[in-house]
Protein backbone atom coordinates (compact mmCIF):
# COMPACT_ATOMS: atom_id res chain seq x y z
CA UNK A 1 0.00 0.00 0.00
CA UNK A 2 1.16 3.22 -1.22
CA UNK A 3 0.34 6.25 0.83
CA UNK A 4 0.85 9.87 -0.77
CA UNK A 5 2.95 12.11 1.22
CA UNK A 6 0.12 14.68 1.94
CA UNK A 7 -1.50 11.58 3.32
CA UNK A 8 1.09 11.30 5.62
CA UNK A 9 1.55 14.73 6.51
CA UNK A 10 -1.99 15.44 7.51
CA UNK A 11 -1.15 12.75 10.76
CA UNK A 12 -2.27 9.19 10.31
CA UNK A 13 -5.05 7.08 11.91
CA UNK A 14 -6.21 3.78 11.80
CA UNK A 15 -7.59 1.00 10.01
CA UNK A 16 -5.72 -1.02 7.42
CA UNK A 17 -7.53 -4.36 7.94
CA UNK A 18 -6.21 -7.70 7.32
CA UNK A 19 -8.34 -10.23 8.41
CA UNK A 20 -8.33 -10.06 12.25
CA UNK A 21 -5.60 -7.68 12.35
CA UNK A 22 -6.28 -3.81 12.29
CA UNK A 23 -3.57 -0.80 12.14
CA UNK A 24 -3.49 3.08 12.97
CA UNK A 25 -1.61 5.87 12.49
CA UNK A 26 -1.14 9.13 13.77
CA UNK A 27 1.22 12.02 13.20
CA UNK A 28 3.64 13.95 16.15
CA UNK A 29 5.84 16.42 16.19
CA UNK A 30 8.90 13.93 16.87
CA UNK A 31 11.57 11.60 15.95
CA UNK A 32 11.01 9.02 17.91
CA UNK A 33 8.28 6.05 17.49
CA UNK A 34 6.00 5.09 19.56
CA UNK A 35 3.80 2.03 18.43
CA UNK A 36 1.13 0.08 20.53
CA UNK A 37 0.46 -3.51 19.98
CA UNK A 38 -2.79 -4.38 21.24
CA UNK A 39 -3.16 -8.36 21.56
CA UNK A 40 -7.86 -8.91 21.18
CA UNK A 41 -8.90 -12.31 23.52
CA UNK A 42 -6.68 -12.02 26.34
CA UNK A 43 -3.09 -13.20 26.20
CA UNK A 44 -2.24 -15.72 29.00
CA UNK A 45 0.90 -13.80 29.60
CA UNK A 46 2.22 -17.43 31.25
CA UNK A 47 2.41 -19.37 28.03
CA UNK A 48 4.47 -16.39 26.69
CA UNK A 49 6.78 -15.70 29.23
CA UNK A 50 6.85 -19.02 31.36
CA UNK A 51 7.89 -18.93 35.09
CA UNK A 52 9.02 -22.12 34.80
CA UNK A 53 10.84 -21.34 38.12
CA UNK A 54 7.88 -21.17 40.00
CA UNK A 55 7.58 -24.48 41.68
CA UNK A 56 4.25 -24.47 41.97
CA UNK A 57 3.83 -24.01 37.83
CA UNK A 58 3.72 -27.67 37.35
CA UNK A 59 1.33 -28.85 39.32
CA UNK A 60 -1.15 -26.21 37.67
CA UNK A 61 -0.84 -26.70 33.69
CA UNK A 62 1.97 -29.16 33.42
CA UNK A 63 0.01 -29.96 30.44
CA UNK A 64 0.36 -27.04 28.51
CA UNK A 65 4.06 -25.66 29.73
CA UNK A 66 6.12 -26.32 26.69
CA UNK A 67 9.43 -28.54 27.98
CA UNK A 68 12.23 -26.62 29.89
CA UNK A 69 15.30 -24.41 28.03
CA UNK A 70 18.01 -26.92 26.38
CA UNK A 71 15.52 -29.58 25.60
CA UNK A 72 14.10 -29.94 21.93
CA UNK A 73 11.29 -27.30 20.84
CA UNK A 74 11.97 -26.23 24.79
CA UNK A 75 11.49 -23.23 26.37
CA UNK A 76 13.94 -20.03 25.09
CA UNK A 77 15.62 -19.16 28.96
CA UNK A 78 15.11 -15.29 29.95
CA UNK A 79 18.03 -15.90 33.03
CA UNK A 80 17.14 -19.03 35.33
CA UNK A 81 13.55 -18.35 35.96
CA UNK A 82 11.36 -17.81 33.21
CA UNK A 83 11.35 -18.81 29.03
CA UNK A 84 10.07 -17.09 26.66
CA UNK A 85 7.83 -19.66 24.34
CA UNK A 86 9.53 -21.62 21.59
CA UNK A 87 7.79 -19.88 18.81
CA UNK A 88 8.80 -16.09 19.97
CA UNK A 89 12.02 -16.75 18.48
CA UNK A 90 12.60 -13.08 17.36
CA UNK A 91 11.40 -12.16 20.01
CA UNK A 92 14.63 -13.81 21.97
CA UNK A 93 16.73 -12.32 19.50
CA UNK A 94 15.65 -8.96 20.63
CA UNK A 95 16.32 -10.28 23.86
CA UNK A 96 19.52 -10.67 23.65
CA UNK A 97 19.93 -7.86 22.12
CA UNK A 98 18.66 -6.00 24.59
CA UNK A 99 15.98 -4.97 22.93
CA UNK A 100 13.44 -7.01 24.26
CA UNK A 101 11.95 -6.16 27.95
CA UNK A 102 8.84 -8.12 29.54
CA UNK A 103 7.05 -6.69 32.81
CA UNK A 104 5.03 -9.62 34.22
CA UNK A 105 1.70 -9.99 36.45
CA UNK A 106 -0.26 -6.43 35.12
CA UNK A 107 -3.13 -6.12 35.01
CA UNK A 108 -5.41 -2.88 34.05
CA UNK A 109 -6.83 -0.75 36.26
CA UNK A 110 -10.03 -2.64 35.89
CA UNK A 111 -11.30 -5.78 37.17
CA UNK A 112 -13.90 -7.20 34.44
CA UNK A 113 -13.96 -10.62 32.44
CA UNK A 114 -16.19 -9.02 29.82
CA UNK A 115 -13.95 -8.88 26.51
CA UNK A 116 -15.81 -6.25 25.58
CA UNK A 117 -15.79 -3.84 28.69
CA UNK A 118 -11.91 -4.85 29.25
CA UNK A 119 -10.99 -3.88 25.45
CA UNK A 120 -12.78 -0.38 26.44
CA UNK A 121 -10.88 0.35 29.23
CA UNK A 122 -7.66 -0.61 27.97
CA UNK A 123 -8.09 1.77 24.81
CA UNK A 124 -9.45 4.56 27.08
CA UNK A 125 -6.70 4.00 29.44
CA UNK A 126 -9.04 4.82 32.29
CA UNK A 127 -11.25 2.74 34.78
CA UNK A 128 -14.76 3.56 33.12
CA UNK A 129 -15.95 4.06 29.70
CA UNK A 130 -14.82 6.76 27.65
CA UNK A 131 -15.35 8.39 24.13
CA UNK A 132 -11.41 8.70 23.70
CA UNK A 133 -8.21 6.70 23.71
CA UNK A 134 -5.43 7.12 25.43
CA UNK A 135 -2.78 7.29 22.22
CA UNK A 136 -5.24 9.99 20.68
CA UNK A 137 -4.45 12.14 23.82
CA UNK A 138 -0.42 11.27 23.57
CA UNK A 139 -0.84 12.89 20.01
CA UNK A 140 -2.90 15.57 21.20
CA UNK A 141 -0.09 16.60 24.18
CA UNK A 142 2.67 16.29 21.81
CA UNK A 143 1.26 18.35 19.02
CA UNK A 144 -0.12 20.97 21.49
CA UNK A 145 -3.45 21.78 19.90
CA UNK A 146 -5.25 20.90 17.08
CA UNK A 147 -5.64 22.19 13.34
CA UNK A 148 -8.68 23.46 11.66
CA UNK A 149 -8.31 21.64 8.30
CA UNK A 150 -11.28 21.37 6.83
CA UNK A 151 -9.88 17.58 5.47
CA UNK A 152 -9.31 16.77 9.31
CA UNK A 153 -6.06 16.61 11.40
CA UNK A 154 -5.76 12.83 10.37
CA UNK A 155 -6.40 10.38 7.65
CA UNK A 156 -8.03 6.85 8.52
CA UNK A 157 -6.99 4.33 6.73
CA UNK A 158 -9.25 2.01 6.53
CA UNK A 159 -13.48 1.53 7.46
CA UNK A 160 -12.83 2.89 11.23
CA UNK A 161 -10.61 4.17 14.08
CA UNK A 162 -10.45 2.37 16.94
CA UNK A 163 -10.90 3.55 20.64
CA UNK A 164 -7.52 3.72 21.10
CA UNK A 165 -7.05 7.01 18.53
CA UNK A 166 -10.31 8.68 18.73
CA UNK A 167 -10.12 11.91 20.32
CA UNK A 168 -10.61 15.33 19.58
CA UNK A 169 -8.47 15.44 16.77
CA UNK A 170 -10.74 15.57 13.22
CA UNK A 171 -10.54 12.61 11.21
CA UNK A 172 -10.63 11.52 7.51
CA UNK A 173 -11.41 8.39 6.12
CA UNK A 174 -10.08 6.67 3.16
CA UNK A 175 -10.26 3.53 1.86
CA UNK A 176 -9.45 1.52 -1.34
CA UNK A 177 -12.05 -1.06 -2.76
CA UNK A 178 -11.83 -4.79 -1.74
CA UNK A 179 -8.72 -3.53 0.93
CA UNK A 180 -11.12 -4.66 4.09
CA UNK A 181 -10.70 -8.64 3.93
CA UNK A 182 -13.24 -10.49 6.21
CA UNK A 183 -11.59 -12.64 8.61
CA UNK A 184 -10.95 -16.43 7.67
CA UNK A 185 -13.20 -18.35 10.02
CA UNK A 186 -15.96 -16.07 9.53
CA UNK A 187 -15.96 -18.08 5.58
CA UNK A 188 -15.33 -20.97 7.43
CA UNK A 189 -18.61 -20.49 9.95
CA UNK A 190 -20.58 -19.23 6.55
CA UNK A 191 -19.21 -23.03 5.23
CA UNK A 192 -20.56 -24.89 8.09
CA UNK A 193 -24.16 -22.87 8.47
CA UNK A 194 -24.88 -23.95 4.67
CA UNK A 195 -22.61 -27.43 4.59
CA UNK A 196 -26.43 -29.42 5.07
CA UNK A 197 -27.70 -27.82 1.80
CA UNK A 198 -27.85 -29.64 -0.90
CA UNK A 199 -27.70 -26.21 -3.79
CA UNK A 200 -25.84 -23.49 -1.26
CA UNK A 201 -23.53 -26.22 0.54
CA UNK A 202 -21.56 -27.50 -2.21
CA UNK A 203 -21.63 -23.81 -3.76
CA UNK A 204 -20.19 -22.12 -0.93
CA UNK A 205 -17.77 -24.98 -0.53
CA UNK A 206 -16.30 -25.23 -4.00
CA UNK A 207 -15.90 -21.88 -3.97
CA UNK A 208 -13.95 -21.74 -0.93
CA UNK A 209 -11.71 -24.48 -1.47
CA UNK A 210 -11.08 -22.09 -4.81
CA UNK A 211 -9.76 -19.75 -2.12
CA UNK A 212 -7.65 -21.63 -0.54
CA UNK A 213 -9.84 -23.09 2.16
CA UNK A 214 -9.17 -26.97 3.13
CA UNK A 215 -11.57 -29.93 3.52
CA UNK A 216 -10.82 -30.19 7.16
CA UNK A 217 -11.13 -26.70 7.40
CA UNK A 218 -14.31 -26.65 5.69
CA UNK A 219 -15.29 -29.53 7.84
CA UNK A 220 -14.44 -27.94 11.16
CA UNK A 221 -11.48 -30.19 12.25
CA UNK A 222 -8.85 -27.55 11.95
CA UNK A 223 -8.81 -23.58 12.08
CA UNK A 224 -8.60 -21.29 9.50
CA UNK A 225 -5.59 -19.47 9.24
CA UNK A 226 -4.88 -15.39 8.69
CA UNK A 227 -1.28 -15.92 9.74
CA UNK A 228 0.55 -13.91 6.93
CA UNK A 229 -1.65 -11.08 8.16
CA UNK A 230 0.26 -9.05 10.79
CA UNK A 231 3.56 -9.47 9.28
CA UNK A 232 2.63 -7.76 6.58
CA UNK A 233 0.62 -5.11 8.16
CA UNK A 234 3.41 -4.64 10.37
CA UNK A 235 5.64 -4.12 7.18
CA UNK A 236 3.49 -1.70 6.05
CA UNK A 237 3.25 0.16 9.11
CA UNK A 238 7.37 0.27 9.69
CA UNK A 239 7.57 1.70 5.95
CA UNK A 240 5.35 4.15 6.78
CA UNK A 241 6.62 5.19 10.41
CA UNK A 242 10.32 5.00 8.84
CA UNK A 243 9.66 7.39 6.25
CA UNK A 244 10.82 10.88 7.13
CA UNK A 245 8.05 12.94 6.63
CA UNK A 246 5.34 10.21 7.87
CA UNK A 247 3.84 9.17 11.09
CA UNK A 248 5.72 8.59 14.41
CA UNK A 249 2.76 7.07 16.75
CA UNK A 250 0.82 3.54 15.45
CA UNK A 251 -1.46 1.28 16.70
CA UNK A 252 -1.56 -2.50 15.51
CA UNK A 253 -3.90 -4.98 16.67
CA UNK A 254 -4.51 -8.60 16.06
CA UNK A 255 -6.66 -11.21 17.09
CA UNK A 256 -7.12 -14.93 18.51
CA UNK A 257 -6.01 -14.94 21.90
CA UNK A 258 -9.37 -16.80 23.37
CA UNK A 259 -8.17 -19.97 24.13
CA UNK A 260 -10.47 -21.41 25.84
CA UNK A 261 -9.64 -24.66 24.43
CA UNK A 262 -6.81 -26.04 23.02
CA UNK A 263 -4.51 -24.02 23.90
CA UNK A 264 -1.06 -25.35 23.24
CA UNK A 265 -2.08 -25.89 19.97
CA UNK A 266 -3.65 -22.50 19.01
CA UNK A 267 -1.19 -20.64 20.82
CA UNK A 268 1.50 -21.74 18.94
CA UNK A 269 0.22 -20.36 15.76
CA UNK A 270 -0.78 -17.12 17.32
CA UNK A 271 2.68 -16.11 18.59
CA UNK A 272 4.70 -17.40 15.63
CA UNK A 273 2.49 -14.68 13.91
CA UNK A 274 3.60 -11.70 16.53
CA UNK A 275 6.86 -13.27 16.43
CA UNK A 276 6.97 -12.55 12.65
CA UNK A 277 5.20 -9.58 12.83
CA UNK A 278 7.65 -7.86 14.99
CA UNK A 279 10.23 -8.72 13.45
CA UNK A 280 8.77 -7.19 9.78
CA UNK A 281 7.77 -4.62 11.97
CA UNK A 282 11.91 -4.04 12.78
CA UNK A 283 13.25 -4.94 9.50
CA UNK A 284 10.56 -2.31 7.58
CA UNK A 285 11.80 0.45 10.36
CA UNK A 286 15.72 -0.43 9.47
CA UNK A 287 18.15 2.81 11.23
CA UNK A 288 14.80 4.04 12.92
CA UNK A 289 14.20 0.85 15.06
CA UNK A 290 17.23 2.50 17.10
CA UNK A 291 14.34 5.38 18.24
CA UNK A 292 11.54 3.04 18.62
CA UNK A 293 9.50 1.28 21.72
CA UNK A 294 6.99 -1.13 20.70
CA UNK A 295 4.69 -1.58 23.81
CA UNK A 296 2.18 -5.44 23.52
CA UNK A 297 -0.51 -5.33 25.16
CA UNK A 298 -3.79 -7.48 25.88
CA UNK A 299 -6.60 -6.71 27.88
CA UNK A 300 -6.69 -9.69 30.53
CA UNK A 301 -4.68 -12.25 30.86
CA UNK A 302 -5.91 -16.28 31.66
CA UNK A 303 -6.64 -18.58 34.88
CA UNK A 304 -3.67 -20.26 36.14
CA UNK A 305 -5.09 -23.70 36.08
CA UNK A 306 -5.93 -25.22 33.02
CA UNK A 307 -9.92 -26.04 31.95
CA UNK A 308 -11.33 -29.45 30.75
CA UNK A 309 -10.80 -28.25 27.46
CA UNK A 310 -6.81 -27.82 27.55
CA UNK A 311 -7.66 -24.22 27.59
CA UNK A 312 -7.88 -21.42 30.01
CA UNK A 313 -10.49 -18.94 30.73
CA UNK A 314 -10.60 -15.36 31.49
CA UNK A 315 -8.18 -14.18 34.09
CA UNK A 316 -6.75 -11.19 35.55
CA UNK A 317 -2.37 -10.68 35.74
CA UNK A 318 -0.67 -11.31 32.36
CA UNK A 319 2.13 -9.77 30.60
CA UNK A 320 3.57 -6.66 28.95
CA UNK A 321 5.65 -6.60 25.97
CA UNK A 322 8.36 -4.09 25.05
CA UNK A 323 10.73 -3.99 22.32
CA UNK A 324 12.82 -1.71 20.21
CA UNK A 325 16.16 -0.23 20.01
CA UNK A 326 15.18 2.52 22.43
CA UNK A 327 13.91 0.08 24.72
CA UNK A 328 16.31 -0.97 28.12
CA UNK A 329 15.94 -4.58 27.81
CA UNK A 330 17.54 -7.99 28.05
CA UNK A 331 16.18 -8.68 31.34
CA UNK A 332 12.20 -9.41 32.86
CA UNK A 333 11.06 -7.45 35.58
CA UNK A 334 8.45 -8.47 37.94
CA UNK A 335 7.21 -7.89 41.54
CA UNK A 336 6.51 -11.99 40.88
CA UNK A 337 3.46 -12.60 43.26
CA UNK A 338 4.13 -16.45 42.96
CA UNK A 339 1.78 -19.42 42.30
CA UNK A 340 0.96 -20.94 45.56
CA UNK A 341 -2.83 -22.15 46.47
CA UNK A 342 -2.51 -18.94 48.78
CA UNK A 343 -0.87 -16.45 46.30
CA UNK A 344 -3.61 -16.20 43.57
CA UNK A 345 -6.50 -13.86 43.08
CA UNK A 346 -9.29 -15.46 44.06
CA UNK A 347 -7.84 -18.63 43.96
CA UNK A 348 -7.99 -18.68 39.84
CA UNK A 349 -5.93 -15.85 38.61
CA UNK A 350 -2.14 -14.58 38.72
CA UNK A 351 -2.35 -12.27 41.24
CA UNK A 352 -1.27 -8.66 39.21
CA UNK A 353 1.61 -6.92 41.24
CA UNK A 354 2.01 -3.69 38.30
CA UNK A 355 -0.63 -1.08 37.17
CA UNK A 356 -0.32 -1.28 33.53
CA UNK A 357 -0.82 2.40 33.53
CA UNK A 358 2.63 2.67 35.27
CA UNK A 359 4.45 0.68 32.16
CA UNK A 360 2.21 2.91 29.95
CA UNK A 361 3.59 5.69 31.74
CA UNK A 362 7.12 4.86 32.23
CA UNK A 363 7.22 4.61 28.11
CA UNK A 364 5.95 8.06 27.22
CA UNK A 365 7.64 10.16 30.07
CA UNK A 366 11.21 8.54 29.30
CA UNK A 367 10.67 8.03 25.17
CA UNK A 368 8.16 10.98 24.36
CA UNK A 369 8.75 13.37 27.30
CA UNK A 370 5.72 13.94 28.78
CA UNK A 371 5.45 15.39 31.99
CA UNK A 372 3.79 14.09 35.00
CA UNK A 373 0.81 16.79 34.24
CA UNK A 374 0.39 15.63 30.76
CA UNK A 375 0.45 11.80 32.10
CA UNK A 376 -2.22 12.65 34.87
CA UNK A 377 -4.60 14.32 31.47
CA UNK A 378 -3.90 10.89 29.32
CA UNK A 379 -4.41 8.34 31.89
CA UNK A 380 -7.51 10.34 33.66
CA UNK A 381 -7.35 8.79 37.62
CA UNK A 382 -4.35 7.81 37.64
CA UNK A 383 -2.55 10.65 39.93
CA UNK A 384 -1.45 7.53 42.21
CA UNK A 385 0.24 5.58 39.58
CA UNK A 386 3.99 6.62 39.14
CA UNK A 387 5.44 5.71 35.75
CA UNK A 388 8.14 3.01 35.79
CA UNK A 389 11.63 3.61 35.54
CA UNK A 390 14.32 1.97 33.53
CA UNK A 391 12.11 1.21 30.76
CA UNK A 392 14.61 3.23 27.76
CA UNK A 393 17.85 2.54 27.47
CA UNK A 394 20.25 5.76 28.22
Amino acid sequence: MILPRRAALLGLATGATFGSTRMALADAPTGKRFVVVILRGALDGMAAVVPYGDPGLAGLRAEIVPPGPGQPDGLLDLGGFYGLHPALIGMHAMYRANQALAVHAVAGAYRVRSHFEAQDYLESGADRRMTSGWLNRVAGELSGAATNRPDGDALAVGLSVPLLLRGPARVGNWAPNGFSQPAPDLYAAIAALNQHDPVIGPAIAEGLRGRGFSDAVLAGQVEPSDKNAFPALARIAGEMLGAPDGPRIAALEVGGWDTHTAQARRLTGALKQLDAGLMALQTALGPVWARTAVLVMTEFGRTVRINGTQGTDHGTGTVALMLGGAVAGGRVSANWPGLGPDRLLENRDLAPTTDLRAVAKGLLAAHLGLNPTALSRIFPGSETVAPMTGLIAA
